[in-house]
């Protein structure tokens, strides 16, 4: 049995869910796996809380869940950050679900430097620090022997990364396409119905998907945050936002919406990566599908991906996912893989 001390840093829906399974698996994880994590540290952006013998994992969450701040609890200590805390602590992972911050991808950067630095594990739910510094964070986890991963970064459970990575060995990727904003994808089809933009992205933010900055879902940035991070994990190239063409949903009316449906068509808000004589080009845009095609069919909270290469073919996935607890599970996935012997 391998004990796997943890540090949660952000306490949001990703990390509650992750709590959550921890409750519901742990005994399963035990016995399949020889795995045994017990958190030992919890951050929010009230501060720092440490337990070294460990959080009991459902007493954390609920108190979480009925507004509580890390600063009320008893193992809170005062004037100390994360990135001190991880400086010292007896941490073998952290599992970074803090908000993404596309300016200057703090805390989640910064924390996970520290503790790569340290040679702490680290799990990325947070798109930010991977798409503000890529190589940086890789050089210094081969550097100090720190596992990293990030497959819940992109949509979710849908193992996007691991595909790309793992399953498509020594293909040229000639074409990707995807939805992978579920929020996005759910407000287009309810407005289809007549249902308003407001109500829809209201009903995606009570359900705990819609990022903490909602724009993010809606003007197509959390898009080109997973685009980049797919250009970087597999398709071989070094990209920044800057090298994707970005627009989101939010000059698309209800008007234009039932429009298409009425030639057998719809719009979804796309990522694309083509190749041309100069390499890939990369975009974001709403995209007119005819109704027969794979991805006009990925409605909802539904994510997907097309991805064409000159030795596998054409490869077709999709992914329903309209509560956090997927993506959790995606982190549990990561941690499971880096620490199994």
């Amino acid at each position: 049995m391998k004990i796997i001390n943890a540090a949660l840093v952000g306490l949001g829906n990703v990390n509650r869910n992750f709590l959550k399974i921890l409750e519901m698996k742990s005994e399963r994880l035990r016995s399949q796996y020889a795995l045994a994590f017990r958190v030992v540290c919890a951050a929010d952006s009230s501060g720092v809380a440490i337990a070294p013998n460990g959080f009991e994992p459902a007493t954390l969450r609920r108190f979480k869940e009925q507004g509580g701040r890390v600063c009320d609890l008893d193992e809170f200590v005062a004037g100390q950050s994360i990135q001190q805390a991880l400086s010292s602590l007896a941490c073998d992972l952290v599992l970074e679900g803090s908000p993404v911050n596309l300016a200057h991808g703090e805390p989640g950067l910064s924390v996970t430097r520290t503790a790569l630095e340290r040679g702490i594990s680290v799990v990325l739910a947070n798109k930010g620090p991977l798409v503000l510094a890529f190589g940086e964070l890789h050089e210094i986890a081969a550097r100090t022997g720190a596992g990293l991963a990030f497959s819940a970064t992109v949509c979710g459970a849908l193992p996007v990364v691991n595909i790309g990575r793992r399953d498509l060995v020594a293909a040229d990727v000639t074409l990707l396409r995807g939805i992978f904003n579920s929020t996005s994808n759910f407000i287009l089809d309810e407005m289809v119905t007549g249902r308003s933009y407001a109500e829809a992205l209201a009903e995606a933010q009570a359900r705990g998907i819609a990022e903490a900055d909602p724009s993010l879902d809606v003007e197509g940035w959390d898009t080109a945050n997973k685009l980049v991070i797919i250009a970087n994990s597999f398709l071989g190239v070094d990209i920044t936002l800057a090298d994707v063409s970005v627009q989101g949903i939010t000059q698309i009316s209800s008007t234009q919406l039932q429009a298409e449906l009425a030639r057998g068509q719809t719009i979804k808000l796309l990522a694309t990566a083509t190749t041309t004589p100069a390499g890939y080009a990369f975009a974001v845009a709403p995209v007119v599908l005819e109704k027969g095609e794979f991805l006009a069919n990925c409605s909802g909270w539904e994510m997907g991906i097309e991805i064409h290469s000159d030795l596998y073919g054409q490869m077709y996935y999709k992914l329903w996912e309209r509560e956090p607890l997927p993506t959790a599970a995606a982190m549990l996935r990561d941690a499971v893989n880096l620490f199994q012997t």
